[in-house]
């Protein structure tokens, strides 16, 4: 499976499992909501940053994005 796909997928369920909207998410990530979903859709791939941001504001680790 690449690696989008899996990000967008683990995103995704983190996101849903913690009962957050895109929208929450992006607001406690500091990121913008349309490139929550484009990750989502496996539109864009996500920086570096951006999953340390997104891991920090689901109270993951960041290697939980990519198991």
């Amino acid at each position: 499976m690449k690696l989008r796909r899996l990000v967008a997928r683990n995103l995704r369920r983190l996101r849903r499992k913690g009962g957050l909207t895109q929208e929450e998410l992006a607001d406690r990530a500091g990121l913008n909501r349309n490139y929550i979903g484009m990750i989502e859709r496996e539109e864009n791939a996500p920086t570096v940053d951006a999953l340390e941001q997104l891991a920090e504001a689901l109270n993951v680790d960041p290697v939980d994005l990519f198991q």
